[in-house]
C-alpha cells in the first residue's frame, strides 16, 4: 500500500500549504443526486479557472451514521493567499455574491437548505488532491472523523492518530489520506479522513473497537485528550476526484446548462 498523509521522515516530503473549506450540507428532499452534479459538474469549472479552487471531494453522507440527507464538500484553496483572494471575488459586490454565479445560485436553493461550514488548516504530511488522484488513491466507502479537544490541543491530536493511531487502522486496510485542524476556533476541533477498501473492512474495524484487543485500549487512552469525537461514513458522488481521478469538467455538464 503506497504510504499516503505519511508524517515527513525525510526532508524530501513536500509541505501541504493549502487552507482547505470544508461544508455540510443539508439537502432538500430527493435532490440530493442532483445537487451533487450541480456542484461538480456546474460549478467546479468555475472555480478552478477563476479562482484556483480545486474540489477535493463530494460525498453523500451515509445517514444512518450522522445527518441525511447530507453532502459533505471539500475544497482545496491556494493557501491563505488564495482564499483571501477567492473571498474578494465572491463578496466584494453590493449584493455579497459574484454576479456571474445568479443563475448558479438560483438553481442551487431548489436542492439544498442550508450550510454549515469551516476552513482547514491541513497537517502538514497531509497530501494534496492532485497527489491523491495521481496516487489513484480511492475507498469503497470513506470514514470521516470530527474530534473536539481543549483549546490549543488539535495538531497534538492528529500527530497522536500519525505516531500510534494509525497502525490500528492500518491493519484493516483503512488508509489515512486527510488530516486536518478548523482555523479560528482556538485550535478545539480537528477532521480526519479515512479511505476504506470495502464495507466489509468497515464493519471490521468497528466490531475490533468495540472488543477488548489493541485498538480498544488505544482509543480509550486517547479520550482524556478528547471533549467530542464523531466518526460517520462517506460515499463518493460520481464526479468525486477520489472516484474520477480528475478534477470535474464542463464537459461532464449536461447539455442544457448554461453558465
Amino acid at each position: 500500500m503506497m504510504q499516503i498523509g505519511r508524517p515527513p521522515l525525510t526532508e524530501e516530503i513536500a509541505i501541504n500549504a493549502k487552507v482547505y473549506i470544508h461544508e455540510f450540507i443539508d439537502i432538500l428532499g430527493h435532490n440530493r443526486a442532483r445537487y451533487m452534479h450541480h456542484m461538480t459538474a456546474n460549478w467546479s469549472p468555475i472555480a478552478q479557472a477563476e479562482r484556483e479552487q480545486l474540489c477535493y471531494g463530494v460525498w453523500g453522507v451515509v445517514g444512518t451514521t450522522r445527518g441525511w440527507p447530507q453532502v459533505v464538500n471539500l475544497w482545496e484553496e491556494q493557501g491563505w493567499d488564495g482564499l483571501a483572494s477567492s473571498f474578494r471575488h465572491e463578496f466584494n459586490h453590493p449584493g455579497l455574491q459574484d454576479p456571474k454565479l445568479a443563475k448558479w445560485w438560483a438553481e442551487a436553493q431548489n436542492y439544498r437548505r442550508r450550510g454549515d461550514d469551516r476552513v482547514l488548516v491541513p497537517a502538514p504530511w497531509t497530501s494534496t488532491i492532485e497527489e491523491l488522484c495521481a496516487a489513484g488513491v480511492t475507498g469503497e466507502c470513506y470514514a470521516h472523523e470530527q474530534v473536539t479537544v481543549p483549546a490549543g490541543r488539535s495538531g497534538t491530536y492528529l500527530e497522536e492518530i500519525a505516531q500510534r493511531g494509525r497502525p490500528h487502522y492500518e491493519k484493516h486496510g483503512w488508509q489515512l489520506i486527510g488530516a486536518w485542524e478548523t482555523a479560528m476556533v482556538g485550535e478545539t476541533e480537528a477532521f480526519l479522513l479515512w479511505a476504506v477498501p470495502s464495507w466489509e473492512q468497515w464493519g471490521a474495524f468497528e466490531a475490533d473497537e468495540r472488543g477488548y484487543g489493541p485498538l480498544r485500549t488505544w482509543r480509550r487512552s486517547t479520550y482524556a485528550e478528547t471533549t467530542g469525537f464523531h466518526r460517520f461514513l462517506l460515499v463518493d458522488a460520481p464526479l468525486s476526484p477520489l472516484r474520477t481521478h480528475r478534477q470535474p469538467a464542463a464537459s461532464d455538464r449536461d447539455p442544457a446548462w448554461q453558465e
